[in-house]
């Protein structure tokens, strides 16, 4: 019997200088993840002051809990020596 946790999971795309070809690469990796739209639209801003449901505000700790998965990914594709340029 096959279960979920056997699937392969996609390899996160390295970048190696090529930034075209890994962005084109990245972005589809992203799309298949579903977190896509977070890198199009952004995390939702809420006012400090704001009344939220329920429902808004597990939607909004949705969003960036996937937030923070779709840097992890782009952090796991960057060299360190990369990163620390910036």
């Amino acid at each position: 019997m096959t279960t979920e946790s056997s699937f392969v999971q996609p390899a996160i795309p390295k970048f190696d200088g090529y930034y075209d070809h890994w962005a084109m690469l990245m972005e589809n990796f992203l799309r298949s993840k579903e977190y896509w739209g977070l890198v199009v639209n952004g995390v939702p801003v809420v006012a400090e002051d704001a009344v939220l449901t329920d429902a808004q505000r597990k939607h909004i700790e949705d969003q960036q809990l996937k937030d923070l998965k779709a840097k992890n990914y782009l952090f796991q594709a960057l060299d360190r020596s990369i990163l620390e340029k910036f």
